[in-house]
């Protein structure tokens, strides 16, 4: 009988660690693969964040000129990237680092005020223990599926513009208007889902990125 009551304690403590970190196991894949790759000897250039960042597959050839590891982690929110600030970017003593967050926190229906809160904690952890580390943090992007939404995701973008004017080692960089056609979002730049880009879409992310690279 005790046996049996540690199993029913431990099995739902179980879950509950499973559910708090949705990520483990993806995360544990990005380091495998990301430390295959790392030279430590080089200047090195994170790109991290939600599945945006995750499905451009030729960052590093887009950007051939410098080390870049892909970490990011589909799905994600800006909660999420706090629990593995280590694993995905300051394990890799980055001199810079690109993060793409918000897109699934505004569609998850949090508030963006909220969401500046958890990305203030987050910048301060990063500068705090890589005070010489540059941080550019990539605006929520449009797509046909999360239209609706457009409202919230301006008002994000404005936060994160002013959350970064206020620190000279953050950059804020737009790629919503640039993503834009007679104030509605372009439809050739995207999968079949409506919210990830194809090729077309990530010209022109890289067209608004490559000023930030140096």
């Amino acid at each position: 009988m005790k046996h049996l009551f540690v199993v029913l304690l431990v099995v739902p403590l179980m879950v509950i660690a499973q559910t708090d970190n949705p990520f483990k196991d993806e995360v544990k894949s990005i380091q495998k693969k990301n430390d295959s790759l790392w030279d430590p000897s080089k200047p090195t250039i994170v790109f991290t964040g939600s599945s945006s960042i995750r499905l451009w597959e030729d960052v590093q050839e887009r950007f051939a000129e410098h080390q870049v590891l892909n970490t990011g982690f589909g799905g994600s929110q800006f909660s999420d990237l706090e629990l593995y600030l280590d694993e995905l970017i300051l394990n890799y003593r980055p001199v810079k680092v690109f993060i793409y967050e918000g897109d699934n926190d505004i569609f998850a229906k949090k508030r963006p005020r909220k969401i500046i809160e958890r990305a203030e904690q987050i910048l301060a952890d990063l500068q705090q223990r890589n005070p010489n580390m540059e941080i550019v943090l990539i605006s929520a992007k449009p797509s046909i599926s999360r239209w609706k939404y457009r409202g919230r995701y301006r008002r994000l973008n404005r936060k994160l513009d002013k959350l970064a004017s206020e620190n000279e080692k953050i950059d804020f960089v737009d790629v919503w208007y640039p993503m834009l056609d007679n104030r509605k979002v372009m439809q050739d730049i995207f999968i079949e889902d409506g919210l990830h880009m194809n090729d077309k879409g990530y010209d022109i992310w890289y067209d608004v990125i490559k000023d930030y690279m140096d």
